[in-house]
């Protein structure tokens, strides 16, 4: 298409790439005879264009602007700049995806000293006219010249002030000429011209302002937590304004066609009589609830609920739906699909393949598996007692408790401390997103729950509650007052943005249950799927909660974890600071019957399913104390109690962390070179397993143990582990009579074993990749150091596309999980493979183990659900 500009009737839905997601969409809705006020859609290339050409709007494209202005003048009988009858135009970005609030608007364009005149002529109605052009000002000073917005704010609230009155519906038409003069004042300033007044430099500025905010830092941040790409570019929407600030027969709304915060199938949305678009966004007023209008205004409402229906049947989705009622007549602004939370995106899958709008598998498209986090929210636990302080809308589900904190940036810093922080605003601005990111939940005591902070809050997942009126914010004494009781910046707050409740201090939280429509669609998934889930669980009640979850099995049981409760730590201890193999032995033989306990417990909750078991594989000055501490102890000890008992005690454990310390850890005396240098540990454990498979199988229980031997290099390695555990389980056989099925594999977690897996598969029943290590021994990261010092640097420079220990590196890491699956299938063909990283659920990493021929992929309990969804979408995605 080589035309950049185009009028909304020549466009579709199908043109989304062009004409951004707002474009396609209000080109659709005009092709279908909506009620749509005229426009022209300047295209996503123009934008790249513009961004090429050293940030210039080139003449050619001037020009092809004011010929779709020119036929816009022609559909409406209106003239930018003719005080007669002036057009007035919104200038909107129009992203490919949305990104709601992230990028710049300008409304009531085309008025200027004279054209204001007219309107306030022709419409008989002069606060109506001074009202649109002090926004105008307002709009165009901020977005376009880049005067915060808080200055022209200021202006409003002297005059005010001045005049007592609380809203801005009180100011007259004088009262606002009043503030256009200082707000002009302001820009000549400020800017050292004068606010512009010819129509079309405005129309140039604001397109302009708009191709430059989609590299603003807020929508670079929105981009990079959503993982857009950052070269789509925006549309830019010119549209016939219409006027919902005319009287009370006027007025704007914003609704779903369904409830984004649970699916249930009814309008929802606020509106607000005698106002403009921005009034219900902004947070500035507290809008009416949507059903109120069907008193104010019935013929209207009636109206909106059937084009409300026949957007949702033609998009075949739940929609947002932007509206103005000019003097008794709808105009539809915008539709498009609506954010919504996990729970109401599961809801509302299935209830659109329910009622015959999508089939099964679309639905099973349709929620994305990252969001599924958001479903397992905890919640606040019915038996606690709250001190509910106040109560405001319930924007976006979910419980949460931190620090209560009063801006953005300071959310950020005390997040990154590690601190758990609570955001209170009076409203959000785009501004505060780096803050929302980094915050437990978010509270405002301004806005509805179509708010900017209630918006993107849904989007994250984050509990949000707004509106909040009796919650008094004082920003500059950093407190929130509620009645007589007075929070200050650093005290705990909980919130429960399913309830709205705004709770003081610290609330218990309790993990949540499935809905009857996750479970169906997790039903769906399991009709699709070929990946097994299984996942990685230390004990019995992790191990019961991942069924629950519809884990298939256990992928990795890592026994170490078995080791770190309190009363354990002593004996692991002991064990290592044996000194004779006799002590050792006695040391081992008080933790065998602890883990063969936790090993039934685990068989029983994975009744008939196979439960893989990985031997000890830290190095095991983990369990001992911290050298430095134990030698500032040992220092003090020798000045205080010299020759004591304790003394010599601490002088011992000394010696023992100073022999077992390492340079590397990560790479030293841990995993099988620990099972071969100490082979009593891991015979110890076998022996716990098996006896605990008997015992379990004596109850008539299944029990399918696979024994894993971590960071195997090498062949001979695995080839002596593999002969101690079947010389371990020939024994136990022997003095019970009872044989237990097993299987022994092991753990793929550095590069020599991928690259020799067909040597290594002639000794293992099965691979499990540890893609965590691999990922470090791969690209020589320590995940700790590089988290903490470099990695982030390296995915802002876009040096790396994401964390590697999040996502995985399919080119490199998963190259070698490829190699591996491969080479060790050219030994075994049958050979059974799996993930055990944290990669095991993530949905990109899920849908490269699905590429690979993985058997399975194994996550925390948790994630689940996310990796029986994301392996789902991985086979459809096959199917295509």
């Amino acid at each position: 298409m080589s035309k950049k500009v185009t009028l909304f009737h020549e466009g579709s839905a199908d043109m989304k790439s062009l004409l951004g997601g707002k474009g396609a969409n209000l080109a659709e809705m005009t092709r279908v005879g909506l009620p749509v006020p005229p426009g022209f859609t300047i295209t996503t290339q123009a934008c790249l264009e513009y961004y090429e050409q050293g940030r210039q709007l080139i003449a050619e494209r001037k020009a092809e602007i004011l010929e779709a202005l020119s036929r816009l003048e022609e559909q409406t009988g209106k003239t930018l700049g003719n005080p007669e009858n002036p057009l007035l135009v919104s200038v909107r970005s129009g992203a490919v995806i949305s990104m709601p609030g992230m990028m710049d608007t300008v409304l009531n364009l085309g008025l200027n000293d004279e054209t204001v005149e007219g309107l306030s002529k022709l419409t008989e109605n002069p606060r109506f006219a001074y009202d649109c052009y002090r926004r105008f000002i307002q709009m165009y000073g901020d977005v376009v010249l880049g005067i915060q917005h808080y200055r022209f704010e200021r202006i409003i609230d002297q005059r005010k002030e001045a005049k007592g009155a609380k809203l801005d519906t009180e100011l007259s038409a004088e009262d606002w000429q009043w503030v256009i003069e200082r707000f002009k004042q302001l820009i000549r300033e400020e800017t050292g011209t004068d606010f512009p007044q010819d129509p079309r430099e405005q129309l140039y500025g604001a397109v302009v302002a708009v191709f430059d905010s989609w590299n603003n830092q807020r929508a670079k941040i929105y981009r990079k937590i959503h993982k857009i790409p950052d070269d789509l570019g925006t549309a830019v929407n010119v549209q016939m304004m219409v006027f919902g600030n005319m009287g009370e027969d006027s007025g704007t709304g914003v609704a779903f066609t369904r409830n984004p915060s649970t699916g249930e199938k009814e309008l929802y949305g606020e509106y607000l009589i005698n106002a403009q678009g921005e009034d219900v966004v902004a947070g500035i007023r507290t809008p009416e609830p949507i059903a109120a209008l069907a008193e104010r205004m019935p013929e209207i409402f009636e109206q909106f609920q059937e084009i409300c229906g026949k957007l949702e049947a033609h998009y075949r989705d739940m929609q947002d739906v932007e509206f103005t009622v000019e003097r008794g007549n709808l105009y539809i602004l915008q539709t498009r699909s609506g954010k919504r939370t996990a729970h109401a995106a599961v809801k509302i899958a299935v209830d659109l393949a329910m009622e015959g709008l999508i089939d099964q598998k679309e639905a099973l498209k349709r929620v994305d598996p990252n969001q599924l986090d958001q479903i397992l929210h905890r919640r606040i636990d019915p038996e606690a007692k709250l001190e509910i302080l106040t109560k405001g809308l319930p924007a976006s589900p979910g419980a949460a408790s931190g620090l209560i904190v009063f801006d953005a940036d300071k959310a950020e810093r005390w997040a990154n401390e590690g601190r758990p922080v609570i955001l209170v605003r009076p409203e959000t601005t785009p501004e505060d997103i780096h803050g929302i990111v980094a915050a437990q939940g978010v509270l405002t005591n301004r806005g509805g729950m179509t708010s900017h902070a209630a918006v993107v809050a849904r989007g994250m997942g984050k509990p949000c509650i707004c509106g909040c009126e009796k919650a008094k914010i004082d920003l500059r004494k950093k407190e929130m007052k509620v009645g007589d009781t007075v929070v200050r910046e650093g005290e705990r707050l909980s919130i429960d943005g399913g309830t709205g409740q705004v709770i003081q201090g610290e609330v218990p939280l309790i993990d949540p249950e499935l809905s009857a429509e996750f479970q169906q669609l997790l039903t769906w998934a399991d009709e699709v799927r070929r990946l097994k889930v299984r996942t990685n669980a230390d004990n019995p009640h992790d191990t019961a909660k991942a069924r629950e979850f519809g884990a298939e099995g256990v992928g990795l049981c890592r026994t170490e974890h078995m080791f770190m409760e309190a009363d354990r730590v002593p004996l692991v201890r002991e064990m290592i600071l044996a000194e004779s193999f006799e002590e050792r032995q006695s040391a081992l033989a008080n933790l065998l019957p602890l883990q063969k306990e936790d090993f039934k417990g685990i068989f029983r909750a994975m009744e008939g399913l196979p439960v893989t078991i990985r031997l000890l594989d830290p190095p095991l000055h983990e369990f001992l104390p911290n050298l430095e501490e134990l030698i500032a102890e040992v220092t003090k000890l020798s000045v205080t109690q010299s020759g004591s008992r304790e003394l010599l005690q601490k002088e011992n454990v000394l010696r023992k962390v100073r022999s077992l310390h390492e340079f590397n850890p990560m790479l030293g005396h841990r995993g099988c070179r620990l099972g071969l240098i100490y082979p009593e540990i891991y015979a110890m454990q076998v022996e716990a397993i098996f006896r605990a498979a008997t015992e379990t199988m004596e109850e008539g229980i299944t029990v399918c143990p696979e024994i894993m031997i971590p960071l195997v290099g090498h062949v001979n390695e695995l080839r002596e582990m593999r002969k101690l555990v079947n010389e371990v389980a020939d024994r136990v056989e022997a003095e019970t009579g009872q044989p237990v099925p097993y299987t022994v594999g092991t753990m793929i977690e550095v590069p020599r074993a991928a690259l020799t897996a067909n040597e290594i598969a002639k000794e293992a029943d099965f691979f499990s990749f540890g893609t965590n290590d691999l990922t470090q021994t791969t690209f020589g990261y320590s995940r700790d150091d590089a988290e903490g010092k470099f990695l982030h640097q390296y995915i802002d420079q876009k040096i790396l596309p994401e964390n590697p220990f999040i996502s995985l590196d399919t080119e490199g890491v998963g190259q070698l999980v490829a190699m591996g699956v491969e080479k060790g299938r050219q030994t075994k063909p049958a050979l059974k493979t799996g993930i055990c990283g944290e990669h095991g659920g993530e949905k990109s990493s899920i849908r490269f183990c699905h590429q690979a021929g993985l058997d399975y992929v194994s996550c925390s309990p948790f994630r689940v659900p996310l990796a029986r969804l994301a392996a789902a979408q991985a086979a459809l995605q096959d199917e295509k």
